[in-house]
């Protein structure tokens, strides 16, 4: 693959983890700058883990995981959209109420990170070296996780219910996406 094709390949890879960002940004009160990053970083680092895995593990794993693969994405991220929404309507605000755990965080990546397993298998397939492929996917994602967080920020400027509601809509969405 050409490294035009690669970035267009990371472009693809990264959407889901910008969309999901921007999720969090629409919901984030406070520490912004931290959780940015932190959404970032995770969901740049699964990009960067999974299309390895995939790459080396093509033929055996391949045939286990992908027919549960939108099953186990649907899951996680219905998960998250239902507490953002629950939140939305609980009386009493939390200081955050998106969530920021290490728990959510690795399931955030790892939901977000599926598709790229399977770029990993297609790489290797391909004949193709992983290094160059995985950092340029790692780092489009982790910037396009960033930008969406801050984007869905600026949507936010008077937080209000709604907010929420839609920013768990689109994770569900994201999950419905994914097993269709």
């Amino acid at each position: 693959m050409s490294y035009i094709e690669i970035i267009l390949l990371a472009l693809a890879l990264s959407v889901d983890a910008c969309i999901v960002s921007f999720s969090y940004g629409l919901v984030s009160h406070n520490v912004r700058a931290k959780n940015s990053m932190l959404l970032a970083l995770f969901t740049g680092v699964f990009q960067g883990i999974m299309p390895v895995l995939g790459y080396f593990l093509t033929g055996f794993v391949k045939s286990y995981i992908e027919p549960y693969s939108g099953i186990l994405i649907l899951m996680i991220f219905s998960y998250l959209g239902i507490k953002f929404i629950k939140e939305a309507f609980e009386t009493k605000k939390l200081q955050n109420p998106s969530c920021l755990a290490i728990s959510c965080l690795l399931l955030v990546g790892i939901a977000t990170s599926i598709d790229a397993f399977s770029a990993g298998i297609t790489l290797s397939l391909m004949g193709n070296k992983i290094l160059k492929p995985v950092l340029l996917i790692a780092a489009v994602t982790f910037i396009n996780s960033h930008m969406g967080f801050w984007l869905g920020g600026k949507f936010k400027n008077n937080p209000s219910r709604w907010l929420e509601v839609s920013a768990g809509i689109i994770l569900i969405g994201l999950g419905i996406k994914a097993v269709l």
